[in-house]
Order: C-alpha cells, then structure tokens, then sequence
C-alpha cells in the first residue's frame, strides 16, 4: 500500500509563545491516480480500509519524530494513520527540550489518575477533529479507535492517558522502554510503582542491554537491577490485567534506543545506552510485526491476527527472551 504524508500544526493552549506549537506530520494511505502520479498537490487516501484507526506516537525526550518513521510507514501500509508531532518547549523549569509532553504537575501523588499527564494530548485530538471535518482525510477517521503509543517518556505519557475517563475515542497502547515509576523529587516514596489505567488493551516492551534504564534508578529510589526490572515490575505491580489483553514483551539484545532510526549521537541520551547485541534492523523488524499484529487482535478485532500474534510470540526466537499475558 502506498503510503504519503502532509503536515500541520497546532497550538497548545495555556503555553508562552514561541513554545505554543505542535509540528505534525500524518501519514496515512494513499491512492495516487496516473493523472496525478507527478503532481505535487497532496494524493488522495485510499478509502479501502477507511474509517482508519489513528495511531498517535509520543517521542521520546530529545528523540526527534522522523526517528520512528520506519514504524509509522509500517502502520501506515496496514491502513492506519500515523501522527508524529515535534514539540520543542520547556519540559522543565529553565530547561528547552525536544518533548512528548508530559505534565509533572499532574503526576504528583495528590493528583496523578484524576487528570491526564497529557499536556500535547488534548491538541492532537482537536487536530484530529478537524481533519476529519476537511481536507484528504475527511470523513475517513475513526475517532473511537485511536492508539496511544510511545518510547522512553513518550510512552509513558501514552500508557499513562490511555483512559477512557479522559479521553473517550482511545482503544489501546503500546510502549517501548517505558516504566511507570514515581519520581522522589515530586513526593514519591523510593521504588514506587504508580497503578496505571486498566480498562485497555495494553503492550508493554523492554530490551535486556537498556541501560538508560538502569542509569535512572537513583530518580526513582530503586536498587539498581538489571534492565528489564523497571519494565516488568510496571506490568506485573501497575496493571491488575484479567483480559489477557495486556502483554509484556522482553527483546533479548535490544537497549534503549533500538526502536528509534539512527539515534541522534549529539544528545545525552544514547551516550548513556549499551550496544545492541542483535541487528538493531531485526530488532525493529520484529517490533513492528509484534505492535501491528496487536492492533490488529485487539483494536480492528482480525481473528487471523490474534492467532498470528500468539504464534509469533510463543516460536522460539533468538530476540525474545520472554513473554507474558494477563
């Protein structure tokens, strides 16, 4: 399926100027008539799989979007549409940052699960709205069936929000080297692991060389462990589970960044990471099949699909070390 792409942008309300604004670019798929096989104007989707699902990717911090490409295309030929968003504004006090968005302020202990952590969140969804009211995606979202997903802090952000009391048209989510620990410096108890929404279907994956992980134990009060301990703690400790649609998936050679396209070596973030010890391409070959083969299962409701995603999990592989369902 041919896949194309056009931007936007939208402005996050309550945020100074020149911090404001979203940068967006949606894929989706296409249908590009002969006639207009050269034009420059933007194609036609394709209205064979429509409405189509939307799948929004929360980046990781300082992780630019364009880096998650290669999964966004990947959806994106299944039928879906992918927003990917840059927002570059002040994550921190004092501090500029390329960010998912996620609100500190809504994460304390006094707060956090009576208001979303969200802060891009409800811009994208306004943005959606009107997408689906003009312009070449008019009338073919389906805004019931929108899946929150993310890496690192992006995807805490996206299993975080992924709550129907907030956010009524979310279906899942799915993350990558996400945990969902309390922070000591906004009230938490050392080794807190914060419950998580619970009513959705949910994947959770981590690879065995995340050293980022580990790095930032000391933010949270937590032993120091191996890589995964944070991700499993997450997904045995913060979801009470019970539908068998909650998944925990372990990568046995993949760290941090091994869902993102050419880590960007100029940030702290990679220098803090460990080799990959298995292709990095395989890796996200098999991530790619694991989170559209979930979305097929439990959000487009394909029974081939979950018979697929049970086999494919439960093969013996040399780059999953462990699987777990509830």
């Amino acid at each position: 399926m041919t896949v194309r792409a056009f931007f936007e942008a939208a402005k996050v309300e309550g945020v100074q100027s020149p911090y404001d604004t979203i940068h967006l670019k949606i894929l989706y798929p296409a249908q590009i008539p002969d006639q207009l096989e050269k034009s420059t104007k933007i194609k036609p989707a394709n209205p064979e799989n429509a409405p189509f699902p939307v799948v929004i990717l929360f980046n990781g911090l300082n992780c630019d979007a364009q880096q998650y490409q290669w999964l966004a295309v990947k959806l994106a030929e299944r039928g879906l549409v992918v927003v990917l968003f840059n927002w570059i504004t002040e994550s921190l006090p004092g501090v500029i940052s390329l960010t998912p968005g996620i609100d500190l302020e809504k994460m304390k202990p006094t707060i956090y699960r009576t208001a979303p952590t969200a802060s891009a969140l409800p811009a994208l969804l306004a943005k959606l709205e009107q997408l689906q009211n003009q312009g070449v995606l008019a009338g073919m979202l389906d805004l019931q069936r929108i899946i929150l997903s993310g890496h690192s802090a992006g995807g805490i952000v996206s299993i975080q929000n992924a709550d129907p009391r907030f956010f009524p048209g979310v279906a899942a989510s799915f993350s990558y080297g996400a945990t969902n620990r309390g922070l000591l410096r906004i009230g938490y108890e050392p080794g807190t692991i914060l419950a998580l929404p619970d009513s959705l279907p949910m994947l959770l994956m981590g690879g065995t060389r995340d050293e980022f992980m580990v790095n930032s134990t000391e933010l949270y009060g937590l032993s120091p462990g191996d890589a995964t301990t944070p991700v499993i703690r997450t997904f045995q400790e913060a979801i009470t589970g019970g539908r068998n649609d909650t998944y925990l998936v372990i990568l046995e050679g993949a760290n941090h960044f091994s869902i993102v396209d050419q880590p960007d070596s100029t940030t702290l973030g990679p220098s803090l990471d460990l080799e990959a010890t298995q292709s990095q391409e395989n890796l996200r070959l098999l991530m790619g099949e694991i989170i559209s083969l979930f979305i097929d299962t439990h959000v487009r409701h394909q029974p081939e699909a979950s018979q697929l995603l049970e086999q494919l999990l439960n093969t013996v592989n040399p780059l999953i070390k462990s699987f777990e369902r509830k």
